[in-house]
């Protein structure tokens, strides 16, 4: 078993492969890769979280002299994604054969070696090339998604817009440069800044993210808030209000019923309060939360032309 817990077959008795193939003491991970198997844990996010990060480090493995790089690196680095890479994307200085792999994606150029780190033992681009490689090459909100990790983990947004504005190819530039500047430390979920993004779009001015609302019972906090409007919108995740979901002491019931005497305490100091789910919908969501601006603030609204629908997330 190699240090990254991934076995090449190239480097291995094939018969034996086989035979613990067959007796599932391993399982594939990809083509010539194998690992031990690894439990399911029944958060399916997880899970496929998990597979790929496992096949990332495979091709790095098979490939040798490849960088992993955009979706790829970010999964490497610990960010958080809107929706999991569906191919392995490196950086070479050599064209593919015709008959390369269809699960990498390879991008053929000459990476800067300050522009490259390690990252448990896999070579990969640095976190700033990263999230510049993904604002330029990804849909928006699946870049804002990735820019709002990398700020609260320390990046620098003027050296990541410096870095975008080196680039050659003028295409994607300027939308590039608009997600980095609409990007925030505060979200703390891919939901959160879904959220923001789409109340973004259609024009309503910057939040304020995690809110703070002074009561006389405490302080509170929201996910969006609007001074101007005393307006605060949350994304609700269902998994909260589920007996048993965030471990064997996590008490659904509790849960709920501070929530609802939280925000009985909010809307007591006159603040509205919205709350959107997934299930909602990017076009209802932006609904409910303008339907508590005043009239004048709604036809005052200026869409960011430059920002397209959000993508749907695939479960």
């Amino acid at each position: 078993m190699e240090e990254t817990g991934i076995v090449i077959a190239r480097d291995h008795d094939r018969e034996a492969l086989r035979r613990a193939l067959r007796d599932k003491k391993i399982e594939k991970v990809r083509r010539g890769a194998y690992r031990s198997p690894q439990p399911i844990t029944g958060d399916r996010f997880k899970d496929a979280t998990d597979r790929a990060l496992a096949r990332t480090v495979a091709v790095s493995a098979q490939l040798r002299k490849a960088c992993v790089s955009h979706e790829s690196a970010a999964l490497l680095h610990g960010l958080r994604l809107w929706q999991l890479p569906g191919s392995v994307h490196v950086i070479q200085k050599y064209r593919a054969s015709s008959a390369s792999a269809r699960d990498i994606k390879r991008h053929r150029l000459v990476l800067p070696d300050e522009e490259r780190t390690t990252v448990d033992g896999v070579v990969a681009t640095s976190l700033l090339r990263t999230v510049v490689d993904c604002c330029l090459s990804l849909h928006p909100l699946r870049a804002l998604v990735i820019v709002d990790h990398a700020l609260a983990l320390g990046m620098d947004p003027d050296a990541a817009k410096r870095l975008v504005e080196t680039r050659r190819d003028p295409r994607g530039r300027r939308r590039a440069q608009l997600v980095l500047e609409l990007g925030d430390q505060g979200a703390e979920s891919a939901w959160e800044t879904w959220l923001r993004y789409v109340l973004l779009r259609v024009g309503l001015p910057r939040p304020t993210t995690q809110f703070p609302v002074r009561t006389p019972h405490g302080e509170f906090r929201a996910d969006l808030g609007w001074e101007e409007f005393r307006l605060l919108a949350e994304f609700d995740g269902r998994v909260k209000y589920v007996r048993g979901a965030l471990g064997p002491g996590h008490d659904a019931d509790r849960s709920l019923f501070d929530e609802k005497r939280r925000e009985d305490y909010v809307r007591e100091e006159r603040w509205g309060v919205v709350r959107v789910t997934a299930s909602d919908g990017a076009a209802q969501a932006v609904a409910r939360v303008l339907r508590h601006l005043p009239e004048s603030a709604r036809d005052t609204l200026t869409p960011l032309r430059l920002l397209p629908p959000p993508p749907l997330r695939r479960r």
